[in-house]
């Protein structure tokens, strides 16, 4: 489900855009107008092994669907927008090799879309669409430049400079998670298994983990010492929670690890606002140890930063959640539609 209102077709602002967000368990498709609110949410299995092409030909039906659900005509659609996993030849609109898709690789995922539902489309890095939803409708909507982090299995990210979506030559722009934080010879290894020293090697929650289970099995003392072989970022806030002062170790040593990326990011591109996503935020803003994670990483932010660009500077956490995907898939579909008028 999503979290967004939903609103009638007759208290909607034209036109009118589809965004379908594609994870690895789930396909998330909403119905958006163009001040960014949703008309229709639904989400579908993406049942991996089946290729690119059946889930493309399921989320084309399920759109069709939303719009006649929402009494909206498929003719009042002017674009889709469609966010993948990378890795992804943007301006081809190909898949290459997204590393949790291994049936979805060297496809041409925009031009399968686009003849199933017969709309142009606009492809996205996944992160970086859940960046654009943030900086449309979400924490960065008053901001002209923004960063997000996503913090889950791996890091993710996008980044937004002056109202444009960064993409890349490469169409790796934006890919926050694999700036270099340890330049040593024996760094860690990130989720991919390429990136030595990587930011997401260090604060992912699949890193999280890793170092817990690293400290447990050498002795620390935690109420979690029982799972040294099996701990998660998840257990690890449900400890903290509970008062163990380990966990709470822990969170604090990852917020340090981030905010030596952070810093990095906001010294070359000094965006004024720097938005935190995923699903490890450790309870985020409603919760004292999400609360107490924020603060260590805007006290580790401080101590590294020039005051002036540390004063110039947001850091919070975002506000659209897993819908931010979906809504930025659409609002990255209404930018190019509108570059193209």
């Amino acid at each position: 489900m999503t979290s967004q209102p939903i609103v009638s077709f007759e208290n909607a602002t034209p036109p009118f855009w589809i965004g379908i967000d594609v994870g690895g368990t789930s396909i998330k498709l909403g119905l958006v107008d163009d001040q960014g609110s949703t008309l229709g949410f639904v989400s579908i299995p993406t049942e991996e092994p089946k290729g690119p092409a059946d889930a493309m030909q399921r989320a084309s039906s399920a759109a069709k669907a939303l719009c006649v659900k929402a009494g909206v005509p498929l003719t009042r659609i002017e674009r889709v927008g469609l966010g993948t996993p990378g890795s992804q030849d943007i301006p081809k609109g190909m898949l290459i090799a997204p590393p949790n898709h291994p049936h979805w690789h060297n496809f041409p995922i925009v031009r399968c879309l686009e003849e199933q539902i017969g709309i142009n489309v606009s492809y996205a890095n996944d992160a970086n669409a859940a960046a654009f939803g943030e900086f449309w409708v979400g924490t960065g909507r008053v901001h002209s430049s923004m960063i997000l982090l996503t913090l889950g299995t791996g890091v993710g990210g996008g980044i937004i400079i002056n109202n444009h979506l960064v993409v890349g030559h490469n169409s790796f722009g934006g890919e926050c998670g694999h700036i270099v934080i340890d330049p040593s010879p024996d760094a860690r290894l990130c989720a991919w298994g390429g990136g030595r020293g990587h930011l997401e090697a260090y604060a992912s929650a699949t890193a999280v983990a890793l170092r817990a289970r690293e400290q447990l099995a050498a002795g620390a003392v935690s109420s979690l010492s029982g799972e040294a072989n099996s701990v998660t970022a998840k257990r690890i806030y449900e400890a903290a929670m509970a008062g163990d002062a380990w966990s709470m170790k822990i969170i604090e040593e990852t917020a340090d690890y981030l905010a030596v990326g952070i810093t990095t990011m906001v010294h070359m591109i000094d965006p004024g606002l720097v938005v935190l996503g995923g699903a490890m935020n450790f309870g985020g803003a409603n919760s004292p140890v999400g609360r107490h994670f924020l603060d260590r990483i805007l006290q580790s932010f401080r101590n590294r930063s020039f005051d002036y660009v540390e004063h110039g500077t947001t850091i919070e956490f975002a506000s659209l959640g897993s819908d931010a995907g979906y809504l930025g898939a659409a609002g990255i579909a209404r930018m190019e539609y509108q570059q193209k008028q």
